[in-house]
């Protein structure tokens, strides 16, 4: 997403939220207006990561997400004075970064908050400079994770989350790099609370081991359908796709526009649709979130070649965890592709 388009305006923010803060001066940690007393305040950007931080932190936390549904639109969102202030009392903050949730640089920044903040983009084999490979993190994962806490706790100023060109910021659909997220909460939770650490460590070898099923449910796409080409409108599960052994043959300039919410080149629009096309396409994937005019174009393209068309969401749909959310999508995949 570009995050030009979702700046917060820092200093408007800053004197609005004066007010809320004024309001709620008095209020201490565990007082009316706030969160449990005595648990943890976590902090997340979307409701992607705040579920995994409940799922991890159980009764120890309170965990708030900023976006809480499918009916806002990341691509858009504007934080408020209230989110500013949510952020200002968090015990710990996960942003999903390189470039994808810019507000929530801006809320720390103008919150002055002090807790440790989580990048999940930082644990992406596609993170830049990241030298550590999906099998590399597997062989050495204790000291892979030693050296992204170092990095995180070194620099705490945000710099390098802004955009980066070519880098494909929807990380939490690859289950790999959540792997690593989780195992990150439950360092941070348990140097914050260290009486609950067998918990938290309990808990995210728990989800681990689900993460691990996701995987085998991949492979077993991958074992059945591995080259098959798909078009994504957007490119949201990408990395999903990836891992299943799939291939997105998407023109880059296509997805890139719908991404930054840009009309399609002409020329780039009649190449996706000549590709729709071909027959070559086994399924195309849109964001269920965002979308266009060009996007409408694809899809009835793909219904009139009888290709199947799924809708991914960017947030966690009401009702599910992440992993039956992923569970789901990967199923969806997997009927589709199998027609």
């Amino acid at each position: 997403m570009n995050p030009t388009r979702r700046l917060l305006p820092i200093i408007a923010l800053s004197a609005a939220s004066a007010l809320v803060l004024a309001g709620c001066a008095g209020a201490s940690p565990g007082g009316e207006e706030s969160a449990g007393e005595g648990r943890l305040q976590v902090v997340a950007s979307t409701n992607v990561y705040g579920q995994i931080a409940e799922e991890i932190g159980g009764d120890a936390v309170d965990v708030s997400s900023i976006i809480t549904s499918t009916g806002q639109d990341p691509h858009s969102f504007e934080a408020t004075a209230g989110d500013q202030l949510t952020v200002s009392r968090a015990d710990l903050i996960i942003e999903n970064g390189g470039g994808y949730d810019s507000f929530m640089e801006s809320l720390v920044e103008s919150s002055e908050a002090s807790a440790h903040v989580i990048t999940a983009a930082e644990f992406s084999h596609d993170w830049p400079g990241n030298e550590h490979s999906d099998e590399e993190h597997s062989e050495d994962e204790e000291h892979s994770e030693e050296e992204h806490a170092e990095d995180d706790h070194a620099e705490d100023d945000h710099s390098g989350h802004d955009h980066i060109e070519g880098f494909n910021g929807h990380v939490w659909y690859d289950p790999h790099t959540i792997e690593h997220v989780a195992e990150a909460i439950a360092e941070e939770l348990s140097e914050l609370d260290p009486a609950n650490s067998e918990t938290f460590e309990t808990n995210a070898a728990a989800f681990v081991e689900q993460i691990e099923g996701l995987e085998a449910s991949l492979g077993e796409i991958e074992a059945s359908a591995a080259g098959a080409d798909v078009f994504v409108t957007e490119p949201v599960p990408v990395y999903l796709i990836a891992a299943a052994g799939l291939v997105n043959v998407t023109p880059e300039a296509f997805s890139e526009a719908v991404e930054e919410g840009q009309d399609v080149p002409p020329a780039t629009l009649l190449e996706s649709l000549d590709l729709i096309e071909s027959g070559t396409v086994r399924v195309v994937i849109a964001n269920s979130q965002t979308g266009g005019a060009e996007t409408t174009q694809v899809l009835e393209a793909a219904e009139g070649q009888n290709i199947p068309v799924l809708e991914f969401s960017e947030t966690l749909p009401e009702g599910q965890t992440y992993i039956s959310w992923m569970q789901q999508n990967i199923e969806a995949l997997s009927g589709a592709l199998a027609g």
